[in-house]
């Protein structure tokens, strides 16, 4: 008889997972620009979210289920930038942080010259 180890279940948390796509793509030409919306377009047409600029999440039900998407999606990457994609389990991304506030002021320029008070 044949022996199949048996694993304890995992809970739905460290199963279901998020991807995270982070992209910096050139909009300096009209080419550019249109790429980077089809790019942009294709990615909420597989699901995906923006968090933040640039920044898009989409969730799925298993690693396999998440290799699938970013298989999918590095496919339509477009030629010129960087784009990454970043697994984390349901459990990790119940942990971000999210701040919200003030805008952030600007830095104070330094004096051009020696100034006495």
């Amino acid at each position: 008889m044949a022996h199949s180890a048996q694993f304890p279940k995992l809970p739905w948390g460290w199963k279901s997972m998020w991807v995270i796509a982070m992209f910096d793509l050139p909009t300096d030409t009209k080419a550019a620009r249109r790429a980077y919306a089809l790019f942009r377009k294709l990615l909420i047409e597989d699901g995906f979210s923006m968090m933040q600029y640039s920044v898009y999440s989409r969730h799925c039900a298993s690693s396999e289920n998440a290799e699938t998407h970013i298989s999918r999606m590095s496919a339509k990457v477009p030629d010129a930038g960087e784009v990454r994609f970043l697994m984390i389990t349901d459990r990790q991304f119940g942990r971000i942080r999210v701040y919200t506030g003030k805008k952030r002021q600007p830095t104070k320029a330094s004096p051009a010259q020696l100034e006495f008070f």
